[in-house]
């Protein structure tokens, strides 16, 4: 949950769709792209620092459209999807791409296909005005996709980026470019962890006409279940909205409780679910809930949180598993040890297991910083290995 300091993009409001509403639901077809912005490199460097990130690496202005894509839901239903897509204003006629992968958004408006003060905005400009072609899905449920956000769930974030890339290409190719199938991965907090689910997938086949060309994730909570035994015993910060967000969210999809009383005090069992509808933003959500987990939970619940067993044991094991695979590029991990939200023992724990598959890692500790900030330092190293892997 970081925020960003507000400077609006221009934009237009020519909206493009594809296919009629009764075409088959084949997952990755673009319904429609709307321009949201066209910047010239002076125009990207401006809008980069008022995020504080730093424009020396704008090489091109850029061109950004709203996509509405197909994709499918957490039971493997069809649904649709919403991102952005910036790519540079240049000559090249094949476009090396970039998935960038979002963190923690719990107001479905807060996202870079809608949002001009969103940070992944500026994130996928960056990227754009460094030549690459770049995808920064939504996810499911957030920006214009219907539903509730599975916050947390890999699956779902690699369907949604899969097919993301894949409206990617389809909108390249209107102007007569094509993309390389090589994805360059990065991803922030949430997204970081969805960055390594989404190379772990490319690499087993999800997506055949994709694979991985780079990997390089920021502050992530790849041990999702070290984590929340830290927020439920020492404390990390914003502890109760995150661990109510992924209680409700996982909820949602794998049923932990029967009753919202079952896991949550009163009078919060009658508000708490209502509040992570994706209408409410986070500002709201602090101000509506306590400050400490002992308030918010029942004592067997947080008992649960504490001891998991049964269904929440099995998800958790699989969300810790993120890192448990052999890429064949090298992966590029940047945390902070000042990190209160996402500690770097997440991303120690990455190493080790990627190490122990035998892969070639590297962690880059930006030390005494914060979550927010981490991302900000991180940015320009990425976009410098990238260039290494592309020149």
């Amino acid at each position: 949950m970081v925020c960003a300091v507000a400077l609006v993009a221009a934009s237009s409001a020519c909206t493009t769709t594809t296919g009629p509403a009764t075409e088959p639901a084949e997952r990755g077809a673009l319904v429609s792209a709307t321009p949201v912005a066209a910047m010239d490199a002076d125009q990207v460097s401006e809008y980069l620092e008022a995020f504080g990130l730093d424009a020396s690496q704008v090489r091109f202005g850029i061109e950004a459209h709203q996509i509405v894509y197909r994709t499918i839901d957490t039971e493997g239903a069809p649904t649709t999807a919403s991102g952005l897509v910036a790519l540079p204003v240049n000559d090249e006629g094949e476009l090396r791409a970039v998935a960038w992968l979002h963190g923690t958004t719990v107001y479905r408006r807060d996202v870079a296909s809608v949002s001009a003060e969103s940070s992944d905005r500026a994130a996928a400009f960056l990227f754009a005005a460094a030549g690459y072609a770049t995808a920064a899905p939504d996810y499911l449920g957030l920006g214009l996709g219907p539903g509730f956000h599975p916050y947390d769930d890999a699956a779902s974030e690699v369907t949604a980026s899969v097919d993301a890339l894949r409206a990617t290409r389809a909108l390249v190719e209107r102007s007569a470019r094509g993309l390389d199938q090589r994805v360059l991965i990065s991803g922030f907090s949430q997204g970081g962890n969805a960055a390594m689910a989404l190379g772990r997938a490319l690499e087993g086949g999800e997506g055949a006409e994709l694979s991985v060309g780079a990997l390089a994730p920021i502050s992530a909570p790849y041990h999702v279940s070290g984590t929340l035994e830290t927020a439920v015993t020492s404390g990390i910060e914003h502890v109760a909205p995150y661990v109510a967000y992924l209680t409700i969210a996982w909820h949602r999809v794998h049923h932990l409780y029967d009753a919202p009383s079952d896991a949550f005090r009163a009078p919060y069992d009658e508000t708490v679910e209502g509040l992570f509808d994706g209408h409410h933003t986070g500002e709201q959500i602090f101000d509506a809930l306590p400050a400490t987990l002992e308030e918010l939970f029942t004592p067997q619940f947080l008992e649960t949180l504490r001891h998991p067993t049964g269904t929440l044991l099995e998800a958790l094991q699989e969300a810790d598993s993120t890192c448990d695979w052999r890429p064949d590029v090298p992966v590029h991990l940047y945390a902070s040890t000042g990190d209160r939200d996402v500690p770097i023992a997440n991303a120690q724990y990455c190493k080790e297991l990627l190490e122990a598959q035998g892969a070639e890692t590297e962690l880059v500790d930006f030390g005494e910083v914060d979550h927010g900030t981490s991302v900000a330092l991180s940015l320009p190293q990425v976009i410098e290995q990238f260039a290494a892997i592309t020149d």
